[in-house]
């Protein structure tokens, strides 16, 4: 059976996304006929924890754990609130910073490069170069972010001539929160050539969406694959749907996740049709921003709106089925038009109609297209997205609101089927 070693900073307890992606590929793995063994931090700084994960390790998988300096703790001195919501990602609108989110948001940006847990990088290396060789592992994949990790693998890559595979779930310098790092010329300048070094050295390079593909492509001849994030099966019993005519969002909204078109659709439907003000509420389970909340409140909704906090993966799954209408939202700029939620797959497999609302050309038009899931909206389509609201309601009040996406259409997306296509890549070196 073929070894490979997966370097990972998001491992359970962790929750949210990140954690998920290469959980799954190790459950299913060595179906494959490969042997996964997981490097990840001893104490790592977690903005979410999801001690469910934990019952999803394959109980017999060598998972190394060594320690990690997190400036993340140090920065929780002066304020544990800013530390969280900004290693969460979720970064107030320049104008709603103060100071102290701005102070450290540069510090971040500039000497933190690529990103806080560069100090993982050097300690990391040293250990590896003599576990890799004691136990004859040739293959070694990285996952970023955090991007430090791709410096281990560099690092790997040019002292041991290992086979090396840099897996990319979100872009680097085109990620949608980078411009808020509040980087220097000499800072940018120094992240685009750490990524073009890393893109340049890696053996195989996996993305989870076709423009960061078609981005890396200009940067390096390497191979690229893409590889989405996808579901998984579920132990969830049958969830009875919500009475109302509910519109659910799971998952983070950060601050420029906010589109203000929808609500004002949303409230002009309240305000226009009394059965529709009635039926109807909004739930968002997740991190969410203050500033998303206000542009809610600041359309009367209020009475409308349920806030679920942050809430465990199955308990996330639940709700998803519970919805009638899921929403899908991402930031309205060029560079987040690669951005595929992992959300979206596990929205799929809800059979729930999808509301997604987010950049022109974005990845994600192609698979709603694809598999009929739902309606692609731009953030000014206020008339259509009003339109489309009122046409699933009125399905819904004839008992007839559901999702089209066929059995064959999801099973490409099936956590197992895209294992099958990482072990393609890995045996490529066997």
């Amino acid at each position: 059976m073929q070894k490979v070693l997966i370097i990972t900073y998001y491992w359970p307890p962790a929750g949210g996304p990140g954690v998920q992606r290469w959980l799954k590929f190790v459950k299913y793995l060595r179906d494959f006929n490969i042997e996964p063994v997981v490097y990840v931090p001893e104490n790592p700084h977690y903005p979410l924890i999801d001690k469910s994960f934990e019952n999803e390790i394959p109980s017999d998988i060598t998972v190394i754990k060594k320690p990690i300096k997190e400036p993340y703790q140090l920065a929780g001195v002066f304020s544990k609130k800013e530390s969280k919501t900004i290693s969460s990602g979720i970064i107030k609108d320049e104008k709603e910073q103060g100071l102290l989110q701005k102070m450290m948001l540069w510090v971040r940006g500039n000497l933190f490069i690529p990103d806080a847990r560069m100090f993982w990088v050097k300690p990391s290396v040293k250990f590896l170069l003599s576990y890799l060789n004691e136990h004859q592992i040739e293959t070694v994949i990285t996952t970023g972010p955090p991007h430090s990790l791709h410096l281990i693998g560099k690092q790997l890559k040019e002292k041991l001539a290992v086979n090396w595979i840099a897996d990319f779930r979100d872009p680097w310098t085109k990620i949608g929160y980078h411009h808020k790092l509040k980087l220097t010329k000499a800072s940018q300048k120094k992240h685009l050539k750490l990524e073009k070094e890393v893109l340049q050295t890696a053996d195989h390079l996996l993305t989870t969406s076709f423009t960061t593909k078609k981005d890396f492509s200009a940067i390096t001849k390497q191979p690229i694959s893409v590889i989405t994030n996808g579901y998984d099966d579920d132990e969830i019993e049958q969830v009875k749907l919500a009475e109302k005519f509910r519109i659910s969002h799971i998952g983070s909204l950060l601050s420029e996740r906010n589109p203000k078109h929808l609500w004002q659709a949303l409230r002009e439907l309240t305000q226009e049709n009394q059965e529709f003000k009635k039926d109807f509420e909004l739930v968002l389970a997740g991190k969410v921003s203050e500033t998303v909340i206000n542009s809610i409140k600041a359309n009367g909704l209020e009475n409308c709106l349920i806030e679920k906090g942050y809430l465990s993966h199955e308990e996330s799954l639940i709700q998803q089925r519970k919805a009638q209408v899921l929403l899908l939202i991402e930031i309205d700029k060029e560079e987040t038009q690669g951005i595929i939620p992992g959300k979206f797959f596990e929205y799929l497999k809800a059979s729930r109609p999808i509301l997604a609302i987010g950049p022109k050309n974005w990845d994600v038009i192609r698979l709603i297209e694809e598999t009929q899931a739902g309606s692609y909206f731009g953030y000014l389509a206020k008339k259509e997205i009003k339109h489309q609201i009122y046409s699933w309601y009125q399905l819904y009040k004839q008992g007839k609101l559901l999702s089209e996406v066929s059995t064959e259409k999801m099973d490409q997306f099936h956590r197992k089927n895209l294992t099958r296509k990482l072990a393609s890549v890995i045996q490529q070196f066997n």
